[in-house]
């Protein structure tokens, strides 16, 4: 684990140049690197600049209220650093090395600490890489809110020592450095045998601790380890939704577009512009010209005229009346007049009118079903229980009840109705060809085929089988009644071959859903709008060739039985 480093030494005037001639390299340094260039990144680089000339300078430029003391401190030395680990993780005991990118990143955020808690009171600070481990000297002239020179305001007693290294952790804990236990020896250590740690490159802090110390400060990693795990669960909770958020947004705005697209295709052109373009003028509340006195009502129109009395609801109707046109023509006038868009608006307008017009007053076809050719019945009953395998006595069950039957061609014919027992389509299949299909006028989104077993009909459903085919229908139910009987509880077996005519609504509401298709993208579809289902698995390619399997099955079962019985 790697630790956030600060430490301080205050100079009196007398230990100015001491400090300044070895942070600046004007005196040998045994440990130095000579072939590594130190960064000053505050103050000048002039040569004869000097540290005290600046110090001196900056308690000038402010005028002291008192004399300043001899043994004042005029600026304190702040030693910043980091654990040898943080600089090279992979071989912290390699030293003079350190990877670039930790370096720039720990430089950035020191450099932003000092000019945020200190400002221009910091008249030098200087970046060594000379020596064993990255460290900044850095000089602080100690000058009050007031401009006074007063270190202790800074820097007096353990608890402000104690505040000013919180406040670099603050700084340093975002780039993932952790602070030292409060109180250690090592916090105390003044800067000369701090400094001399640093350019051993030791793991500073950890060398100065004592067994309970290091339990304690492992207990506090542990910890900080878990907030930051939990910080960032959040955080990625956090990110996700915002990204979430952020799509939904732009789908609503999408969604909005739309909309308004959609609102000014049915708007219609105003009524009062069409009629300043047709050249009425207006003349109080009405417009008059050409034997017209047209009164506008929003988007109604009546010509008041006498012996005319026409009204109408739309730009092309008022077009029409006073040009006396046909459609086409008024089409080809407004696009004139309003351009293709107003022209594709007032069609738009006129079509959705007509329409509304037309629902509202025709009648609506009703579904004829096939008509029933009696004849033909031995027939369909045959290819239904011989070819299909299904049992004779369900066949008549679904043929007595009118959901079965047979068609002049010989079809089979599936009765679909709706969930209130009304006839709206028909599934056919042929006996002597391989058609299948809907007959024509079926209404596929509220009819299905589907039939009960189970309980009487009063009773709430609580089971629905859904497979994808009458015939399919027909043999999940028949498998399940000749393994386990009649169903104990009310059970709706339906045919339903896509799930754009699902009654999900309605399934909702009922406790058992088992999917029987054949399929599983199907299955997986209907899952989604239902998640309450279950599928039935089919161990053959449809569930009518299981039926057929199991039928023989059952066959082989009883002769096999038969003869044993004749043998005995």
């Amino acid at each position: 684990m790697a630790y956030a480093i600060a430490r301080l030494k205050k100079l009196k005037r007398g230990n100015i140049s001491g400090s300044a001639s070895h942070t600046a390299r004007e005196r040998e340094t045994p440990n130095a690197d000579p072939t590594q260039k130190n960064i000053r990144f505050i103050g000048s680089l002039a040569p004869e600049e000097r540290l005290e000339d600046l110090v001196l300078a900056k308690i000038g430029d402010s005028e002291q209220k008192r004399k300043i003391r001899t043994d004042a401190v005029y600026c304190v030395e702040l030693l910043l650093s980091a654990s040898p680990s943080y600089f090279r993780p992979n071989c912290p005991a390699q030293a003079g090395y350190y990877e670039p990118q930790k370096l720039d990143e720990w430089l950035e955020a020191t450099h932003q600490w000092l000019a945020d808690e200190y400002g221009s009171r910091i008249v030098r600070a200087e970046l060594h890489l000379d020596e064993a481990t990255p460290h900044i000297h850095a000089y602080f002239v100690p000058l009050d809110d007031d401009k006074q020179l007063r270190c202790n305001h800074f820097f007096d007693g353990r608890q402000k020592i104690h505040e000013f290294q919180d406040s670099y952790y603050q700084t340093m804990r975002l780039i993932g450095l952790e602070r030292g236990i409060r109180g250690s020896k090592a916090q105390h250590q003044d800067i000369k045998d701090f400094y001399r740690i640093v350019e051993e490159g030791r793991d500073l802090e950890v060398d100065e601790l004592s067994a309970p110390q290091l339990k304690a400060k492992a207990a506090d990693r542990d910890r900080a380890n878990q907030r930051k795990q939990e910080m960032e669960a959040t955080a990625k909770a956090l990110s996700l939704e915002n990204e979430q958020l952020r799509r939904r947004i732009e789908q609503l705005e999408q969604d909005n577009q739309s909309i308004r697209k959609l609102t000014e295709w049915s708007t219609d052109l105003a009524l009062d512009d069409v009629a300043w373009e047709l050249g009425l003028w207006r003349k109080g509340n009405e417009w008059v010209g050409g034997n017209h006195i047209i009164n506008i009502d929003g988007s109604k129109f009546s010509d008041l005229a006498p012996g005319s009395h026409f009204e109408g609801n739309d730009a092309i109707d008022l077009v029409k009346h006073v040009n006396q046109c046909n459609q086409a023509q008024a089409i080809a006038w407004i696009g004139e007049r309003f351009g293709e868009v107003g022209a594709k608006r007032a069609a738009s307008a006129h079509a959705q009118k007509v329409a509304a017009d037309i629902i509202q007053t025709q009648p609506v076809p009703q579904f004829a079903p096939p008509v029933e050719d009696k004849a033909n019945w031995s027939g369909v009953e045959h290819y239904l229980t011989q070819k299909r395998g299904i049992p004779s006595d369900c066949v008549q069950m679904l043929h007595n009840q009118g959901l079965v039957y047979a068609d002049s061609k010989a079809n089979v014919v599936f009765v679909m109705r709706d969930l209130n027992g009304k006839t709206k389509g028909a599934f056919l299949e042929g006996t002597t060809n391989k058609f299948s299909g809907y007959e024509l006028g079926t209404v596929r989104r509220d009819s299905w085929f589907y039939f009960t077993l189970g309980k009487k009909p009063s009773e709430q459903t609580s089971t629905v089988v859904l497979s994808c085919s009458p015939i399919d229908t027909i043999s999940v139910a028949m498998l399940e009644y000749q393994v386990k009987g009649i169903p104990e509880n009310r059970t709706v077996y339906m045919a339903a071959d896509d799930t754009s005519n699902l009654p999900v609504e309605r399934l909702r509401n009922v406790p058992c859903v088992q999917v029987a298709f054949s399929q599983s993208t199907a299955a997986r579809a209907v899952k989604e709008l239902l998640p309450h289902s279950t599928q039935l698995k089919c161990e053959s390619r449809d569930w009518n060739t299981q039926l057929i399997n199991f039928s023989h099955q059952l066959q082989q079962r009883y002769s096999q039985q038969k003869h044993e019985e004749l043998e005995l």
